[in-house]
């Protein structure tokens, strides 16, 4: 089966109205990043995708709260590589999720899960909008998309009730960069999510932000009670104001802890977006009877353990076993995105390629090496992408499939398919998920 297809239209006939105004980063640094193609996959394949990603959903759950309840901080500090100062909100146990993505392979040899990200993913509008609307207009089939709507709408009206069941019934803040136009766009999409479900809710630039320390966090002159940020923990963190020295990531995270504000994403997503968890899920999966000396029975039934060995790969906290047995793996900085602080190795244990992604200097790109290359790393099994072939404008782009499953409270909600190199970076290409019934 040919897994792209482009469409009858050229890139600028399709982007223009209200596409273009939805998704203006259809072009992104000057290069096409949507294409007027569409992805297929098969009837069977998509049906394994959402049982698949639903069944490591719950297995990241599972794992999420045995750590959040045993395993102490020194292990999530060392071994996962979280900041101290997020651990008291991270065992916050949210019994509500916001949105994940996890990054699969999907070949006939079958499928694979090699990535989630928890905290604060992106390509929500072309998922969710731009994906649907495409492949119901353009084509006779069917969007692999269809329920990203109604998922956002059901975890956030969860998330939002469960807030404000814990006295958070005051104002609710989205924010991201309003000079980046991608997480703004995201952001605004959340936003028409919650005003849908009938809730006020206003936009604050992250730099607007204000927190009076032990009374609030305050943004448009409101005291914020709910705040939905497009911004990593593991950036905010470190955040600390320029003009006081006051650290402010901490004190904002102060807040989540005593009550004072809730988070969107929950804080508790920083532990299971530390790559580190993956290594952490094959370490309980291969000691999975000695939980019983915790839990008084073992972590993970039979089917559980059947869906690890089936959809994850071998994770570890060093590379010894793969070289020991000449495997080619992986390895992947705790907190790299879009590729970047991964570095692909051969057999022989040698360097094949590695990515950092898109800089725009030379002080950039150091410092984006410096950043990601001095992070600790988990060390994967490599599985192989398969090929895909797509029309850009400079020609034919042979590439590599890497298949964005979206989990939303619990439910699969879509796809987000994307056609780069070997390592998945920022400037890979997006092609809306169809389904070939």
């Amino acid at each position: 089966m040919q897994r792209v297809i482009p469409l009858s239209l050229t890139h600028n006939e399709l982007f223009q109205g209200e596409l273009a105004e939805r998704i203006p980063y259809h072009l992104m640094y000057g290069k096409q990043y949507c294409l007027p193609s569409v992805t297929l996959y098969t009837q069977p394949e998509f049906e394994e995708l959402r049982t698949a990603s639903e069944k490591v959903d719950r297995l990241y759950w599972k794992a999420l709260r045995f750590a959040q309840q045993h395993l102490p901080d020194d292990f999530l500090i060392k071994q996962l590589g979280i900041h101290p100062a997020l651990l008291p909100a991270a065992r916050i146990e949210t019994p509500v999720h916001g949105i994940s993505r996890q990054d699969w392979i999907v070949t006939r040899q079958g499928l694979k899960c090699i990535e989630n990200n928890t905290d604060t993913p992106t390509g929500i509008p072309e998922t969710a909008f731009l994906g649907n609307t495409v492949v119901s207009r353009y084509t006779a089939l069917r969007s692999a998309s269809e329920g990203m709507h109604g998922a956002l709408m059901s975890s956030f009206s969860r998330l939002i009730e469960h807030y404000r069941s814990e006295g958070l019934t005051g104002t609710i803040v989205c924010s991201c960069y309003d000079w980046h136009v991608e997480d703004k766009c995201n952001t605004e999409y959340v936003m028409d999510i919650i005003r849908e479900l009938g809730y006020s809710v206003m936009f604050v630039p992250l730099d607007q932000l204000e927190i009076v320390q032990g009374d609030g966090l305050y943004g448009g002159g409101e005291r914020i009670d709910i705040l939905y940020r497009l911004y990593p923990l593991e950036y905010l963190i470190h955040d600390t104001d320029a003009d006081t020295g006051i650290p402010i990531g901490e004190a904002l995270m102060e807040l989540v802890e005593l009550g004072q504000l809730g988070l969107i994403n929950p804080p508790q997503s920083v532990i299971t977006q530390s790559k580190g968890f993956m290594a952490l899920i094959w370490a309980l999966f291969e000691r999975n009877g000695l939980s019983s000396d915790v839990l008084g029975q073992p972590l993970f039934d039979d089917a559980e353990l059947e869906a690890i060995r089936t959809y994850l790969l071998p994770t570890y906290f060093e590379n010894t076993v793969f070289l020991q047995q000449h495997k080619p793996y992986v390895a992947k900085s705790y907190w790299g995105r879009e590729g970047k602080g991964t570095t692909l190795f051969g057999e022989d244990g040698a360097a094949e390629t590695e990515e950092w992604g898109h800089q725009n200097n030379e002080d950039e790109a150091e410092e984006t090496k410096r950043y990601y290359g001095e992070q600790p790393k988990i060390y994967q099994q490599r599985f192989t992408m398969e090929e895909a072939s797509v029309h850009t404008e400079d020609g034919l782009f042979h590439g590599c499939l890497l298949t964005g499953a979206y989990v939303i409270g619990g439910s699969f909600a879509g796809l987000l398919p994307r056609i780069g190199a070997k390592i998945t970076g920022d400037m890979a290409y997006f092609c809306p998920a169809a389904i070939r019934e």
